[in-house]
């Protein structure tokens, strides 16, 4: 009898660890990066990001304003050469008060990617 209840315990521990591991990576596809290289160029792209936007803090520290991708590069104020990364293209917005820094996504070639936005406040979002 006690052979049963321990192997009845068994079941419904693998049962819990199945779907755990199941919801796991339903969530993580579902959020858009879907394949480990997605997922990796998704990181880079948010990290191109932040590192546009410090430029940002810096040139305008610096100049009083804020500039676009070129004046950044040409500055000194940002390292990065490339406006784009595995298909993703960068742009800035800027006004006298803030910035946004926006990289696109290629939704011709990649279909359910995100955007992503970054502001003055250093928070990576989606960008609508």
């Amino acid at each position: 009898m006690r052979s049963v209840g321990n192997l009845l315990g068994l079941l419904v521990v693998a049962l819990i660890a199945m779907l755990t591991y199941k919801f796991y990576f339903s969530q993580s596809q579902s959020a858009g990066t879907g394949t480990p290289t997605q997922t990796i160029d998704v990181v880079g792209v948010k990290n191109d990001l932040l590192a546009i936007a410090q430029a940002e803090r810096a040139y305008q520290a610096e100049h009083g304003s804020y500039a676009s991708l070129s004046e950044l590069v040409s500055s000194g104020a940002m390292a990065m050469r490339k406006t784009d990364r595995d298909g993703y293209t960068y742009e800035v917005e800027m006004s006298a008060d803030g910035f946004r820094v926006i990289a696109r996504c290629p939704a011709t070639t990649t279909p359910g990617c995100t955007s992503y936005a970054v502001d003055q406040s250093m928070e990576v979002r989606p960008a609508p």
